[in-house]
């Protein structure tokens, strides 16, 4: 093999992994993206909407990994972890929201550290979702979320692997319990307050009566 031979080889397969790069990363932003504006449309009621930009995260996922196949070190770079992360926090929320089961990787086609940190992001989530029903008075629907959330906090625990394995989901989880340690003081403070509401409310309808 020349020296010209081998020049030519390395800038061709050089090339190939810049327009792979070139490719997956721009579609992995697009992916993060859609993931964010389908959990806005979720904690906003608006599911159908969030369904059309969960969609369009899938699309724009699907074309990064399709363009970084042949090319394992763009493809595990991190962004298109990064999205695949974001997805999953976007499917579980809706699944939450929704009262729906909650997907799994299989299902959802991502690789399982990512998932497991998308699952603990959404947890924040599923803490802002608690506070939307809490302001609206639904401490019942609250309570059953905190379950919820309670019950995947506790899937996380049990993933102990390094964090180099994990994607650090060490600390996905530890922010996930703080989360949750603070939901659980705001829905004891919201029962307190009901019951407080309702004892008088009570008091009020006895004393009408014996007027």
């Amino acid at each position: 093999m020349t020296l010209d031979d081998l020049t030519d080889g390395l800038h061709a397969r050089f090339d190939a992994k810049v327009a792979a790069r070139e490719q997956a990363l721009p579609a992995a932003r697009r992916s993060i993206r859609a993931s964010a504006n389908a959990i806005r449309a979720v904690h906003r009621g608006e599911l159908d909407r969030a369904d059309e930009l969960i969609g369009e995260s899938r699309t724009a996922l699907d074309a990064g990994l399709a363009a970084a196949s042949s090319h394992p070190d763009v493809r595990f770079a991190g962004y298109l972890q990064d999205a695949e992360k974001e997805y999953t926090e976007a499917r579980v929320t809706r699944a939450l929201v929704a009262g729906d089961p909650l997907p799994g990787p299989d299902e959802l086609g991502v690789e399982d550290a990512p998932y497991l940190n998308g699952v603990a992001e959404a947890i924040g989530e599923g803490r802002r979702h608690i506070l939307d029903l809490l302001r609206a008075g639904d401490v019942g629907r609250a309570q059953g979320m905190l379950d919820v959330l309670e019950d995947l906090y506790g899937v996380l625990v049990t993933i102990d692997y390094p964090d180099a394995i994990t994607l650090n989901l060490r600390r996905s989880t530890d922010v996930a319990r703080s989360l949750i340690e603070k939901s659980r003081g705001d829905l004891a403070i919201a029962a307190m307050q009901l019951g407080i509401e309702r004892a008088l409310d009570e008091h009020a309808r006895r004393l009408e009566e014996g007027s």
